[in-house]
């Protein structure tokens, strides 16, 4: 059984096609938990409609505080932290579980767009994908018809492709994590704690707070990403459009003052990670 947690701001296309590949290919019980921030195109009733569990805000909140208002609103073990401009696959979920507890992991992400086996690899992808998804996007926006028709163009039969790549990876994991998807257990959460509000490049945080906890105490592993379990992002969907003020922007630092630089990259050696 699983938690879904997904924070939206409009979108409203987008979080139809999101929530059709949810219903269509999670496998598990699952509830889904959206934190609506003030959406005024009819997003925060869409969901409602169809008997998802909305907690609605009144202002346009930051990533990290929008996953601690999921995580208290979530009843399972399994909580997944997914961004809602994701397509998961089929039988992501039990696919993904499986893999971490084979591997005894408390934090893991599925691979997706901005991270695959290597750097070289990854950045292939994200070159293709971005010479797709542009020119459709600057010129028609983000419609329904222009996500489903990039994502073909993409993948060619989605189904077909992410089981290739599941018959092909299996179980293999490597370190790092993608933003776009973050599983927690319950446990892991007792052990690094909620997400830091203040930060909002929160995954590099997360990461960071596991990895120093699994070399300081040993208890908990380091996040790692399932490399069979693929999830596409369409990544940056509003990058051209007017940027609202995060609600809570008074409280946020860089993860600069948090961390000091060296360690922290030293932490992500072995990553395609970097902190700048």
């Amino acid at each position: 059984m699983l938690s879904i947690i997904t924070a939206i701001h409009n979108q409203l296309d987008m979080n139809n096609l999101f929530y059709e590949n949810i219903v269509r290919y999670t496998k598990n019980i699952f509830e889904l938990i959206v934190i609506d921030n003030a959406s005024t195109d009819g997003s925060r009733e869409f969901f409602e409609s169809n008997g998802v569990k909305v907690i609605r805000n009144e202002g346009n909140y930051s990533y990290p505080y929008c996953q601690n208002q999921g995580i208290e609103a979530a009843k399972y073990d399994y909580m997944i932290f997914l961004n809602n401009d994701v397509i998961v696959s089929k039988d992501w979920d039990e696919r993904a579980i499986s893999i971490m507890q084979f591997h005894k992991l408390d934090i893991a992400s599925c691979s997706a767009t901005e991270m695959l086996e290597t750097p070289e690899i990854t950045h292939a992808h994200l070159k293709k994908w971005k010479r797709i998804k542009n020119p459709f996007v600057f010129f028609f926006g983000n419609k329904k018809w222009v996500l489903k028709l990039t994502h073909k163009l993409m993948y060619g039969d989605w189904d077909e492709w992410t089981e290739e790549r599941y018959k092909k990876c299996g179980n293999v994991i490597r370190l790092g994590i993608a933003g776009s998807n973050v599983f927690v257990t319950r446990q892991g959460i007792a052990k690094i704690g909620k997400w830091d509000e203040r930060i909002q490049s929160a995954d590099f945080d997360i990461f960071l707070r596991a990895k120093k906890r699994s070399l300081e105490s040993g208890d908990i592993k380091s996040c790692h990403v399932m490399l069979g379990v693929y999830l596409h992002h369409y990544n940056r969907l509003t990058l051209l459009k007017r940027k609202i003020p995060f609600a809570d922007k008074e409280n946020k630092i860089s993860i600069k003052d948090k961390w000091d630089i060296k360690t922290a990259n030293e932490m992500l050696k072995d990553t395609n990670m970097v902190v700048k």
